[in-house]
């Protein structure tokens, strides 16, 4: 009898023991949260206001350090981040021209603290120029149909680092793709297929709608950019359908079907994919691609809802990340023109690339849907935790409003295989950080 309650006794201890083991953690877990409060300055040292031009009492500093989310990526190295700011405040209307910048930040995230535990240091501002040293502004007329090098518009909406210590943009306003020095010299034009590019720019959103049969709808250019981890290839993504791609009606916007190219950096041959939208309506678009490897990436889409969004707060319904594959999918890049509809490409013999849903930012288990900014917009890989899992950070863009915080955001990730991307040495020095944190 003593012999069976013995193990009783140990089967006992056995069940607790084992019903004591912590679950394994979720294959997405939200580890962070932290902001930028919307009335902080950058490091340019940039005197005066910059204002809106129907507005004139309506101002900002011009060293406002806001935007942060329009696009950021990791330099591999100290936790240093590179953040492009868009065009600046007020749609790029104001009566003085914003200096297009870039901003290196320091980023952090604690686990062991609570919310919020993200850590965000700025570490410098650099202004971005072009081949004569003139700065690149955010001001919407600020461009030349006779000579389109002699163009300053720029409006920063994707930012990625090449292996030979350079970074990458994409334009919004053309689109363009650039390449900079770490100074924010340009070095590069990178060309992109004409059909992207509209012939008859204006600084009036509606009257370029209205003036143009083709290219990318106004305010809706290439919002995202990737690169493979091998840094070969630059993806950029349309925010929405071009023009001829049934894209429009009027000013009022039909297509679902958004173009993806994907260029060689040495070649320059590029290649079109389509990325097909759910909807279009509540102002739904994409607004940023990361390279999981050579043909897998992340997705953003969303719309344009917030119940922070000041005069005009409704509930978000769109804030997802999908997991796309250009494995399978038809190169367009012959094709003149998509229809409306994703259900329409079938008949054309176009297979679109494949999406699934990878997160959810309005889900319940993250209790995000009462407090996320409108325009989420920056998604950037970390440095992996201590444990091997990735770590995907997803930053807010608040247009420069000193009213309005910059949201990020840190999330755990152990059900991808993300692909290590060949970065250069640190592109800002070690020494430097340690020295700006207060580090010996």
């Amino acid at each position: 009898m003593s012999s069976l309650r013995t193990c009783l006794i140990a089967l006992v201890l056995v069940v607790v023991t084992l019903s004591a083991a912590p679950p394994p953690p979720p294959a997405v877990a939200l580890i962070g949260k932290g902001i930028i409060p919307g009335t902080a300055l950058d490091l340019s040292d940039l005197p005066g206001d910059i204002c809106e031009a129907a507005a004139p009492n309506n101002c900002i500093p011009k060293a406002t350090l806001g935007g942060l989310g329009s696009a950021l990526t990791y330099t591999g190295f100290d936790n240093v981040f590179i953040s492009a700011p868009d065009r600046g405040p007020f749609d790029g209307l104001t009566d003085t021209p914003y200096l297009d910048r870039v901003q290196f930040v320091y980023m952090s995230v604690d686990t062991a603290k609570p919310f919020p535990n993200i850590t965000t240091v700025l570490l410098d501002t650099r202004f971005l120029k072009n081949e004569s040293g003139q700065h690149f502004v955010g001001a919407a007329g600020a461009f030349s149909t006779a000579n389109p090098l002699a163009t300053l518009r720029l409006d920063p909406e994707g930012v990625r680092i090449g292996p030979d210590g350079t970074f990458f943009l994409s334009d919004e306003y053309g689109p363009y793709l650039f390449e900079f020095d770490r100074q924010g010299h340009l070095e590069r034009r990178i060309a992109v297929p004409s059909k992207f590019l509209v012939a008859n720019p204006s600084a009036d959103p509606t009257d370029e709608l209205l003036l143009n049969l083709s290219g990318r709808q106004a305010n809706r250019g290439m919002e995202g950019l990737a690169i493979t981890p091998d840094g070969k290839y630059l993806v950029g993504l349309m925010q929405n359908a071009l023009i001829q791609d049934a894209g429009l009606s009027g000013t009022d916007r039909l297509g679902v079907c958004s173009r993806l190219v994907k260029i060689d950096l040495s070649t320059g041959r590029a290649s079109e994919y389509v990325y097909v939208l759910e909807a279009i309506n509540r102002g739904q678009g994409v607004n940023e691609i990361l390279a999981i490897n050579d043909h897998e990436f992340l997705v953003l889409d969303r719309d344009n809802r917030s119940y922070l969004k000041p005069g005009d707060s409704q509930a978000p319904t769109r804030k997802k990340i999908y997991r796309i594959d250009l494995n399978g999918a038809t190169d367009v890049s012959g094709v003149t023109q998509l229809p409306a509809s994703g259900a329409a490409l079938a008949a054309q013999g176009i297979v679109p690339v494949a999406k699934t849903l990878y997160l959810d930012l309005l889900a319940d288990e993250f209790g995000l849907k009462s407090t996320i900014s409108e325009k989420i917009e920056g998604l950037a890989w970390g440095p992996d935790l201590p444990d091997g899992r990735h770590v995907l950070y997803v930053m807010s863009d608040n247009d420069l409003d000193p009213l309005l915080d910059t949201q990020v955001y840190a999330f755990a990730v152990s059900n991808l295989e993300v692909k290590p991307s060949i970065l250069p040495g640190p592109m800002f020095p070690p020494g430097q950080v340690k020295k700006t944190l207060g580090q010996r």
